[in-house]
């Protein structure tokens, strides 16, 4: 027992819970720090708390689902692939099934039962945990981790230590940059730490009135100057502010990026991008002819959901109880373009605080994508969101850090 090695990992998210349980082995001791009173807060709350903890698509196309470190996650999800993330919770009793987009989640529909595999397996490996301590201090002596200070100035000894406390994001579950800090002190650099995966602010504040309301199937084009920076077709959410919903949080994180260099970023949405503007103007004269009585208003509400048909006629003033016989083809025109090509400005994110992930972290350059091994200093690792790194909705965020967790585990008990 005495000859055996102490490993600790600090962060009992998914990166630090499976850091824990690929570390441990028989010549060493794994032992796992949360400064909360319980395991997995964050976890739980993913996916709307369904947990879309995966990603089916083919793993040699991940890069191009991550706006940050996606060739640096190459080798660790070589090494710990979705395929074997599914395989992973299936064996130990969790199913899953696959939605739009090849989202993975749970088959139970609820994040509790992938939390429940890990503290499973961290119960059967006989891995300390200990809760309610957060981290104080990196101890290293000629280059080399050999402990940590925890905030009740206990000392633990170690010859491997892996860092997986995630970055700014949800503070409440204990994300509060802690590790960040420590890492910088030990002369890891810190890139800038921005929300990704946000809500999107837009100036215009007629939006309040579309608040709550949700669109299925529109397309988002993001310009600058006429020039096209991202276009995608999908779900969204009006929120008092702006845009929510997965088409606006995946846009969110190459936004916070165009933000730094240009202020004027302009949101068209297309609420029909299946028809084209002379369809759906046949379409709405055909309306008209087969009901010339209606009020547009109760017409244009058969189309469209109600609230969205009342704001639309509002923002072109045209009166919602008019006659659909009386509407002129100017009218009608404007219509037909504030649904095909609705104008809003984006004027920012929602706060890092609100923010599902964090862009920015731990440098890439100083940590090795094969092992998750610091650059600088022996024995200390980095997993999940604490790396900058950060990917797309659907799963990816947790694949990277279930597969930096393996991989940083998995090295760490093979070190000398």
């Amino acid at each position: 027992m005495n000859n055996k090695k102490t490993i600790v990992v600090v962060g009992g998210g998914p990166a630090g819970m499976m850091a824990a349980i690929s570390a441990n082995s028989h010549s060493a001791n794994v032992i796992l720090v949360e400064k909360n009173n319980s395991l997995g807060k964050k976890l739980i709350l993913t996916g709307g708390g369904r947990c879309n903890f995966t990603n089916l698509t083919e793993i040699n196309q991940y890069e191009k689902h991550f706006f940050h470190g996606g060739k640096f996650l190459g080798d660790a999800f070589r090494k710990f692939s979705n395929k074997d993330t599914l395989q992973f919770f299936k064996k130990n009793g969790v199913d899953y099934r696959v939605e739009n987009n090849n989202f993975v989640f749970p088959s139970t529909g609820h994040a509790e039962s992938i939390l429940e595999v890990f503290k499973k397996l961290i119960k059967q490996n006989q891995i300390k945990i200990l809760l309610n301590h957060s981290l104080l201090k990196v101890i290293v002596k000629n280059n080399r981790v050999t402990g940590v200070l925890l905030n009740n100035n206990r000392t633990l000894d170690c010859s491997d230590l892996i860092l997986a406390t995630g970055g700014l994001s949800y503070p409440h579950t204990g994300s509060n940059g802690e590790g960040l800090k420590v890492a910088s002190k030990l002369g890891h650099k810190i890139t800038d730490l921005r929300p990704g995966l946000v809500s999107l602010k837009v100036s215009q504040q007629h939006i309040r009135n579309l608040e709550g309301l949700s669109i299925k199937n529109a397309l988002l084009v993001f310009k600058n100057n006429n020039k096209k920076l991202r276009s995608k077709k999908g779900d969204f959410l009006f929120t008092n502010d702006g845009l929510s919903g997965p088409l606006a949080l995946s846009a969110s994180s190459a936004i916070s990026d165009w933000l730094t260099k240009t202020k004027k970023i302009k949101l068209t949405i297309d609420f029909y991008p299946d028809l084209t503007k002379e369809m759906l103007t046949e379409t709405l004269k055909k309306e008209i002819t087969l009901y010339p009585k209606k009020n547009i208003s109760n017409l244009l509400g058969t189309m469209i959901v109600q609230r969205l048909a009342q704001e639309i006629l509002g923002m072109n003033k045209i009166e919602a109880s008019k006659k659909v016989s009386y509407v002129t083809k100017t009218e009608r025109s404007a219509i037909i373009n504030s649904l095909k090509n609705m104008q809003l400005d984006i004027i920012g994110n929602g706060p890092i605080e609100k923010a599902m992930i964090t862009q920015g972290g731990i440098s890439l350059k100083q940590v090795c994508p094969k092992t998750m091994e610091s650059r600088i200093v022996k024995g200390l690792y980095f997993a999940g969101e604490i790396l900058d790194v950060d990917g797309d909705c659907g799963g990816f965020n947790l694949q990277s850090a279930f597969s930096t967790g393996y991989c940083a585990g998995e090295h760490a008990k093979l070190s000398v």
